[in-house]
């Protein structure tokens, strides 16, 4: 978090000047100002649901079992936080965090410490049992990086990859199937890895304040041009 935070705010300095600086959303009609000054602000996602939701939670071991998918999904219900089927904890988690905390994130945030049920590869936390070592950093309410300590125990590695599997039987288009290759190699070894993704385009966006990707994109998708091909084409009925 550290890296990440020192280069997203290096460069918000050496390009604009400022810690300070303006975006403009799709649809606004007046700029947002976003404060790259460190350190950023981090939020534990758990404590941080606990705290706007004015609830307890359970255990974050309970969420892969039907008491703790039925806890979420009371909550979500309550609150008329909308979730389209298949109802899983994953999902009912998401839209949870994605209505009531990452709707705060307008200056650059992590959201910190994920339950297992939405990391299938990532590492379980080493004092918390249920949870991750993952953060995510969002800026302007969008996310901006994904990180976490990689898994490397192939053994919970393939039970993470099952509980996908269920998921994505149950209708989940976004949970994954089972990769044995991977599963075999972890059991060959991975030492400690960390992994780290950047959304390079995304954040010239937020620098430059361009709310089209296409416009900080070098060779952006483009669509034909029906108009000229037409124009090279002779009229029907001549040689």
């Amino acid at each position: 978090m550290e890296i990440a935070e020192e280069l997203i705010s290096g460069l918000a300095k050496a390009i604009t000047g400022s810690y300070l600086v303006e975006y403009t959303p799709m649809g606004a009609d007046e700029p947002i100002v976003t404060d790259y000054t460190p350190p950023f602000k981090r939020i534990p996602m758990i404590p941080e649901l606990e705290r706007l939701l004015e609830v307890k939670f359970p255990p974050a071991t309970t969420f892969n079992q039907e008491s703790g998918r039925k806890f979420l999904d009371d909550l979500c219900v309550k609150h008329e936080i909308e979730c389209t089927a298949p109802r899983t904890s994953a999902r009912l988690l998401d839209k949870l965090v994605g209505d009531l905390i990452e709707v705060q994130c307008v200056n650059p945030t992590f959201i910190t410490e994920h339950p297992q049920i939405m990391c299938p590869l990532a590492k379980y936390h080493r004092t918390t049992p249920g949870l991750t070592e993952r953060f995510e950093m969002f800026i302007a309410t969008k996310e901006i990086c994904n990180a976490y300590t990689e898994l490397n125990d192939p053994f919970v590695q393939r039970a993470q990859f099952e509980t996908q599997a269920d998921a994505k039987a149950a209708g989940d288009d976004e949970a994954q199937l089972i990769d044995e290759n991977f599963c075999t190699a972890l059991e060959y070894g991975l030492p400690p890895t960390g992994g780290f993704g950047l959304g390079i385009d995304r954040l010239v966006m937020f620098l430059t304040n361009s709310y089209n990707i296409k416009e900080v994109l070098l060779f952006p998708a483009m669509k034909p041009d029906e108009q000229a091909a037409t124009k090279d084409q002779p009229p029907t009925g001549t040689s």
